[in-house]
């Protein structure tokens, strides 16, 4: 790495710091709260929308090391249209509040330009090399990349997972490709914005991401794990093992509200993690919980998975057994046995 990229890393990390702080006074002088309420996990009034700091100082990062390198700039555009097009469209539904319909519209054009750019090469996903194939192809890409940003969006429920979840998932990306012998810069781009916001989202969190981070973070991760399989042919089980905790607890809990005829596509809180929280009445531990496994858990295997592609398939079983037999434990997506409002111990005086 040149020390033109550290200079790059180093100030995409302040900006995104002091972006974090402005973006409080602006979501304070707007009233762009989220309000507690049934389905929320927290118990204070706390300022949304922080993810545009990150967001921004990610995009600009991008800029400059195009500048510096202009070796990735079809990858690179594919993280800067399509992640800004999820940004923004987060960034108006935290102001007034968008149909599913019309953000889910936005993401599949995202999802389609973020693709596109990528040159369309989907087909080492299916491994086949027949027109038809190619097509069914692009439209599981695209299948892919919405579902992780809504994924990540499910999953930004309380005080520090996303944005600790995303810096894991940054380095540990940023590892996987080292290790393939690929450029891993902006996998650090994103872990070094993350950990500026990150100072304000920690439990007790003074200011939330909200949807114009949390889509984002969703479909990064999700372009940049394309872009290493189809660049460097790594194979796609370390990219499932690494967000293991994110993918298995928002498709069972959504498979499970669907199963038992609830409103799926409405804001809960019976997420395993969400569970978790209110069982133990802290965020902190639980964020702390999942950064354990994270790191001792999730990613060995997916290293494991890394060096050796043939056993993927087992090591993805042995790294996502044990969460299951949570979601199964916390009873994740299970209707309430009452609608009351979920009683954790707030960790902070009201932010507001």
């Amino acid at each position: 790495m040149s020390i033109e990229q550290i200079i790059v890393l180093l100030v995409s990390f302040l900006i995104s710091w002091a972006g974090s702080a402005v973006m409080r006074r602006y979501a304070l002088s707007r009233a762009m709260l989220d309000m507690p309420n049934a389905r929320s996990s927290h118990v204070v009034p706390t300022p949304r929308g922080g993810g545009v700091a990150f967001v921004f100082s990610f995009l600009a990062g991008l800029l400059i090391l195009d500048f510096l390198d202009n070796s990735e700039l079809s990858f690179n555009f594919a993280l800067a249209v399509g992640g800004f097009i999820v940004a923004l469209t987060g960034f108006l539904d935290d102001r007034g509040h968008l149909t599913i319909l019309v953000k889910l519209f936005w993401h599949f054009v995202a999802a389609v330009i973020a693709l596109a750019a990528l040159s369309g090469q989907v087909i080492p996903l299916v491994d086949v090399e027949h027109v038809h194939w190619r097509t069914f192809g692009y439209i599981l890409g695209v299948i892919v990349l919405v579902w992780s940003i809504n994924l990540y969006n499910f999953m930004d429920g309380i005080d520090g997972l996303a944005i600790s979840e995303a810096i894991f998932l940054a380095l540990a990306g940023a590892l996987m490709i080292r290790i393939a012998g690929g450029r891993e810069i902006e996998a650090l781009l994103l872990a070094a914005v993350c950990t500026g916001f990150a100072f304000l989202n920690w439990p007790p969190a003074k200011l939330f991401m909200g949807d114009a981070g949390s889509g984002f973070l969703g479909l990064i991760y999700a372009v940049i794990a394309l872009h290493a399989m189809f660049t460097l042919q790594t194979t796609l089980w370390p990219w499932l093992i690494l967000p293991g905790v994110f993918v298995v607890d928002a498709t069972f809990t959504l498979l499970r509200r669907m199963l038992t005829k609830q409103r799926w596509y409405e804001a809960h809180c019976s997420h395993a993690y969400q569970r978790a929280a209110k069982r133990f009445r802290s965020h902190r531990r639980v964020t702390v919980t999942v950064v354990l496994i994270n790191l001792f858990w999730l990613l060995p295997l997916a290293g494991a998975a890394q060096l050796r592609p043939a056993e993927g398939p087992f090591y993805l079983l042995v790294a996502w057994a044990p969460l299951f037999f949570l979601e199964v434990y916390f009873r994740a997506g299970d209707i309430p046995a009452n609608s009351s409002k979920a009683e954790i111990r707030p960790e902070a005086e009201p932010q507001v």
